[in-house]
């Protein structure tokens, strides 16, 4: 089964090392207690441990629990350190930081507003 996750409603970055042992139950519950955030909505978490050059992504699809684990070849991932934080990500930062970049692109061309012409 393909998933096409650029409609999901959240995506979440847990800051900070993150145990890479856990799996879904463990993230889960890590989720629940310690966030206070309900892992059974139509939301994304992603996780990273130390070497940064790995992350595990925790999704709920309606019917059961995803766990995407990737680890890349070369290059590490732009995580935020800020331990004990989540943070809520647009796609064009899920992007970014999926790309090797920081989630913060102080040059970007921010969002236009609505009506401000």
């Amino acid at each position: 089964m393909k998933y096409d996750y650029t409609s999901v409603k959240n995506i979440y970055i847990v800051c900070g090392k993150n145990d890479m042992r856990k799996g879904i139950d463990g993230l889960a519950t890590l989720v629940q207690d310690v966030y206070e955030l309900d892992p059974y909505e139509d939301t994304i978490f992603l996780f990273s441990g130390r070497s940064k050059d790995r992350y595990k992504c925790l999704y709920f699809d309606g019917d059961g629990f995803a766990l995407l684990y990737k680890r890349l070849d070369a290059g590490k991932l732009q995580w935020p350190k800020d331990e004990n934080e989540v943070r809520l990500l647009s796609q064009k930062e899920l992007r970014w930081l999926l790309e090797g970049l920081s989630i913060q692109q102080p040059k970007a061309i921010p969002p236009s507003l609505k009506g401000s012409f």
